[in-house]
Parts: structure tokens; sequence; C-alpha cells
């Protein structure tokens, strides 16, 4: 028997969600239906699925789940949707509130025009922790060699609540993200799949960006990448600490001001449109 479902689309920077109230109405299985809503043919098309939930231990909580259906720790672009799809709805009033990820509490706060700030927390260094079998010890994995097939790469590895391998190109555009981001997001050296950044130093105050994201390929953004790829370009001495980090779908604002603080990111959020979709479970 089927079903009708109530979501909204959204977009960060590109980066394209869709987003269902799962305390409002109630929701089949989450991994099935995710695959579904996020095709782009015979769904609705996105790149991840958010849930609205209820907490204990926050204001809210947000499940994410990719387009291939696993469940993901944290999603910076997402959680800025999240915060205003709560806003625009009139769950919240509130100027800043506290989500409940996979990951931690997160922390968002309104900047007005559509524009919300994010404390993404302190970066995580350690390799057992990032998760990556890349370097030892308390870290950090800077520009360590990995060997794919005929060739070897250096790569930064980072975690913002989700694990990032940051590989530094000449060119983004001409970065070989089809070819090389698959390989690495399955490579042994990271046992919980990796998110791949290909960027391109253009000044000490500006990057440009181009994310394989796992489990759901080539994204238009990625907000927990960008923070993970100005603390690797800080550490390695490559940038400066407030950074704008150019995206395929627009810009990020990211400012580390010391290694012991948070990174803080800041971007917009954007409702593009509402709707019903048929869940047959199919």
């Amino acid at each position: 028997m089927s079903r009708i479902l109530e979501f909204t689309k959204m977009h960060g920077a590109g980066n394209d969600f869709v987003v269902l109230d799962g305390i409002g109405q109630s929701l089949p299985p989450l991994e099935a239906l995710a695959r579904q809503l996020a095709d782009r043919h015979f769904g609705i098309g996105a790149d991840q699925v958010l849930v609205v939930r209820e907490s204990r231990s926050a204001d809210f909580r947000m499940e994410i789940y990719n387009a291939d259906g696993s469940q993901v720790e944290m999603c910076a672009n997402g959680i800025r949707c999240f915060y205003k799809y709560l806003r625009d709805r009139g769950r919240t009033t509130a100027d800043a509130i506290s989500v409940e990820t996979l990951s931690g509490i997160v922390r968002p706060r309104w900047r007005g025009d559509d524009r919300v700030t994010v404390d993404m927390g302190r970066p995580v260094l350690a390799p057992a922790k990032i998760p990556t079998r890349l370097g030892s010890g308390e870290g950090p994995v800077i520009d360590v060699p990995l060997r794919l097939g005929d060739e070897t790469v250096r790569l930064s590895c980072v975690s913002m609540g989700n694990p990032h391998a940051i590989l530094y190109v000449d060119d983004v555009d001409a970065a070989p993200v089809e070819r090389l981001g698959p390989q690495i997001e399955h490579h042994p050296s990271f046992p919980n799949r990796v998110n791949v950044e290909f960027v391109e130093v253009r000044a000490p105050d500006r990057l440009r960006q181009r994310t394989w994201e796992r489990g759901t390929g080539e994204t238009l953004a990625c907000g927990s990448g960008a923070c993970a790829v100005v603390v690797a370009s800080v550490l390695g001495g490559r940038s400066e600490r407030d950074v704008t980090v150019s995206l395929r779908g627009g810009e990020l604002e990211i400012r580390w001001a010391a290694d012991s603080e948070s990174v803080f990111m800041t971007g917009p959020a954007a409702e593009v449109f509402t709707g019903r979709f048929r869940w047959g479970g199919q």
C-alpha cells in the first residue's frame, strides 16, 4: 500500500537536499526511501536526504542519508538548510539552536538574509579518529603519499565530524575527480570510506574546491569539506586562517582562528520547492 510523504527540496551552495519532517509524519525505512528520493531520474533528485527528529540532548536531531542509502555523521551544508527549514516553519524562532548529529552536537546561528554560521567544533587530526591508516600517533596527516595503481598522490586527512582526504592540484577544473575520487573513497586506508577534496590554491585567502562525496559522487559543494580543506591548508602553510572557499555551487567563508579553537563556517541556505511524493516501497 502506498503512502503520500510531504517533502521540501533545499540547497546550500548547490549541495542539494530533500528534507523530511520525521516528527509530524510517520516515515518508512529510510535507507530504501533515501535511495528513491535522491534518484535524479525516478525520484526528486538530491545529494542527501535530511530528516528532522526529536532529540533528548539538543533542540533537534538531524539524520543524514546519502544518495546510496547509507547514513552519515555530519553535513555542514545540510545543517544550514535544516536550520532554515525549522525557522521557516515556525519550529524555532531562536537565533541559535543545538542540533544532535551522529558526530555530536552542532550549533548553527542565524545571520540574516538566509545565511547561517555553524560552529563546526575543533578538527580531528589523529589518524585513528579520522579514521585513516595513513599516519600515526596524534597526527596531523599532511601530504602523506598514497599509492593508487601506477601513480602516487599526496593526501592530507582531517575529520570535521566526517572523514576528508585533501588532494592539491594545479587546476581544479581539470582535476581527475571522477577517476581518483572513487579510488580514494574506497581505498583500504579509509575504513569508513572518505570524502575527497580536490583543491587549487588561488591566494592565501582564497581556495577553489571540488568534492567527491562518499556514497554520492561529485557534489556542487561540501561545507565540512571546505572546513577540512582550510585546516589542512593552514597546517601545510598554504593558506591564512580566514579563507573564502569557492565551490562549483557558490562560496563559503571559513575561519579557524587558532589550532585550539573551533572552525566556523558561514554560507547560504535556500528553499527550492515543496511537494508530495508517493512512496510504494518499491
